[in-house]
């Protein structure tokens, strides 16, 4: 029996999501097709429906993976957040503790740095995305100071979010947060 279009699109929907969330949370070699596709109640054999290849799947899903939700312009051009605001959620212990919703740059970077061009050339896009979103969030600064900012601020962010990741004493991991936090956010206004 067939499926219909809307059932097979929410399908795809649905794995891009759980493959998306799975590689943020274990790097890009350690998610397997089998575990994705049966943790969306789905056959392997269905996963060739979908996509040619695993790194079809990781191409797509990293495509789809979005983590600055709360950081939409508002409707009169304005940032509904500012800065400090953005580097108070980046590092939060909820952004630490959740890799598998957060930022893919911050999850993947090392991976990314190992991968081939194909993903690299999607994390340039992601980190430009990045980049341009903070230089936004910098009100008063002329465009080459805010994309030098921005910088400076993302490559801390992401540096900071990894460490307090990578260490296994929960009181340096907050002080790595707190620290990063705080001095970034003291600079923000600058």
């Amino acid at each position: 029996m067939g499926h219909s279009q809307s059932e097979k699109k929410s399908n795809h929907e649905r794995i891009l999501r759980t493959a998306a969330k799975r590689l943020r949370e274990k790097g890009l070699e350690a998610v397997a097709i089998a575990d994705v596709m049966k943790e969306v109640g789905l056959t392997v054999g269905g996963f060739y429906k979908h996509f040619d290849s695993r790194d079809d799947l990781v191409v797509e899903a990293l495509q789809s993976a979005s983590w600055q939700r709360s950081v939409q312009p508002a409707e009169a051009g304005e940032p509904s957040v500012r800065l400090a605001g953005f580097i108070d959620e980046y590092l939060s212990e909820k952004h630490r503790d959740r890799p598998g919703s957060g930022c893919l740059i911050g999850a993947l970077a090392g991976d990314v740095a190992r991968s081939n061009k194909r993903i690299r050339a999607l994390a340039t896009e992601k980190v430009r995305s990045a980049l341009e979103l903070i230089g936004r969030l910098q009100p008063g600064k002329n465009e080459e100071l805010a994309r030098k900012k921005a910088a400076l601020v993302f490559s801390a962010l992401v540096g900071a979010l990894a460490l307090s990741r990578a260490v296994s004493d929960e009181s340096l991991s907050k002080e790595i947060l707190e620290s990063a936090r705080e001095l970034l956010k003291s600079q923000a206004d600058s």
